[in-house]
């Protein structure tokens, strides 16, 4: 029986390249895995405004409507109810979503990498055959899909009787807006804070399976500053694109490097909404990590801003901060922190 010389195994082992930076190509798989989930294949698929479901501004905004509805009326229903445990859910629900952040996270560098490096960084965020070729297109699409299953994470939250933050579900809402408008608004730059934010999903999603695991993680403060970080970057690239496009179409006697694609709505809603993010986690930061007891007036500010329990109109802004976290047993245990007896968790990015 003839062996493999030590050669032909290594000429045959998948070695990294521009175009597989992981070895092997990863494309065709992911072509013929959705192709069996969907029905055709991922080279097939366009994206088509008002027949590609999730596709127009009245679904997005009856879902995120709908989100908001579900977690103020499951707040009310279990207000006197016991919490439920959902161990085992919750497990399932922080890794699929490692995983899925993880998966699409390759596949994103593995597109855009080798634009990147032939092109050059202002081919890949501002032209269309660099930022929006039909691979991305796909990407951008699942990508934004995956906001409508991450809104599960606040269902854990008051099905476990864990105070609602006002960061948390804006952030929430605000996200599933944010992939909308960029992918309606066929943005070039959307990569960029879509690769980030998978990045510190693969690893935030991470932390909270092995934290509902029982195990204890000393990295939990680098989340959120991984997402400060993440927010800057984002924002210094949306900044540039928008200051290009507007620039190279308006004012073209200021200093510009040239044509951007996109639509004007995409530019405004990414930089308002992006812009909100940094400020309310810079916010969180402080409140959270830098208690050093010099300006409490400040901190106290700051933990309004970001750490706040959402309003509760029914039983009143103490209700929600005291009696519903103490109609789970007199605890109010969370992943995240507590301020004031009030868990809250730095979830999102």
């Amino acid at each position: 029986m003839a062996t493999a010389s030590p050669v032909a195994l290594f000429e045959n082992f998948p070695v990294p390249t521009l175009d597989r930076p992981f070895g092997v190509h990863l494309w065709p798989i992911f072509n013929k895995a959705f192709e069996y989930v969907v029905g055709y294949p991922a080279d097939d698929f366009t994206f088509q405004p008002g027949r590609t479901p999730m596709s127009t501004l009245k679904e997005t905004g009856i879902f995120i409507i709908i989100y908001y509805t579900i977690i103020f009326g499951g707040r009310e229903l279990m207000r006197n109810r016991e919490p439920f445990k959902l161990r085992t859910l919750f497990l399932i629900h922080n890794f699929y979503l490692t995983a899925i952040s993880g998966i699409l996270l390759a596949l994103f560098i593995e597109q855009i990498l080798p634009t990147v490096v032939r092109h050059g960084i202002f081919h890949a965020i501002c032209a269309i055959e660099g930022g929006w070729t039909q691979p991305l297109v796909v990407l951008y699409y699942l990508n934004y899909l995956t906001k409508y299953l991450e809104l599960l994470d606040t269902c854990f939250l008051f099905l476990k009787k864990k105070p609602l933050t006002f960061l948390h579900c804006y952030h929430h809402g605000a996200t599933a807006l944010l992939c909308y408008t960029q992918l309606i608004g066929s943005t070039s730059v959307s990569w960029v804070p879509i690769t980030l934010n998978l990045t510190v999903h693969v690893v935030m999603y991470w932390y909270y399976f092995q934290s509902a695991r029982g195990i204890r993680i000393w990295w939990k403060e680098w989340i959120t500053r991984l997402q400060i970080i993440q927010f800057v970057i984002d924002l210094g690239f949306v900044y540039f694109a928008s200051w290009t496009y507007f620039t190279s179409t308006y004012f073209q006697w200021l200093p510009n490097a040239g044509k951007c694609a996109g639509e004007e709505f995409a530019a405004f809603s990414g930089i308002a909404i992006l812009s909100s993010y940094l400020l309310l986690f810079i916010s969180f930061y402080l409140a959270t990590y830098k208690k050093d007891g010099k300006r409490p007036s400040g901190r106290k500010a700051v933990r309004r801003m970001s750490q706040a329990p959402l309003p509760d109109p029914i039983h009143g802004s103490n209700a929600t901060a005291n009696g519903y976290a103490n109609g789970s047993n007199g605890e109010a245990k969370s992943t995240g922190v507590k301020t004031n007896g009030t868990a809250t968790r730095s979830r999102r990015a």
